[in-house]
């Protein structure tokens, strides 16, 4: 018989499932892709540049904001189809498109970069590499 009696606050600790964790991830990378560029509008110098049609050393284009939109819109995706796709797929993508992100990310120090930007892309690599962890890891079902 079991005398021991569980204390009545007791916190539940329900175990997510991988497809809503790695959406989670995803949600994250994506507040820090955006505001990581957002707060950078606050650097000086930066609307300049921007109004006399340049972003780094690039120039402002249909091109370039395309790629701006299609370099957003794939995290933003990952979302959803890390929700929705069937686990092979799922695990295969999400651990190809963060290991893809990763130099990407780190891209955006190039040039000057100032502590945000530094912090930003440090906690954007840990979440790309929990991405890939977490989708390496995928559990196995026993047949």
């Amino acid at each position: 018989m079991n005398t021991q009696k569980t204390p009545q606050n007791t916190l539940e600790d329900i175990k997510v499932n991988i497809k809503l964790k790695l959406a989670a991830f995803w949600a994250s990378f994506m507040f820090l892709y955006i505001y990581v560029d957002h707060f950078a509008l606050y650097m000086p110098k930066k609307i300049a540049g921007i109004i006399q049609g340049k972003v780094f050393v690039f120039d402002i284009s249909q091109g370039f904001l395309l790629a701006a939109l299609v370099s957003v819109s794939i995290p933003a995706l990952m979302i959803f189809l890390s929700a929705a796709l069937p686990a092979k797929i799922n695990r295969g993508l999400n651990i190809t498109i963060a290991t893809i992100l990763v130099p990407y990310s780190l891209f955006n120090l190039a040039g000057e970069a100032w502590l945000h930007m530094l912090y930003g892309a440090v906690v954007e690599v840990i979440i790309l590499c929990l991405i890939i962890y977490n989708a390496w890891k995928w559990p196995r079902v026993e047949i």
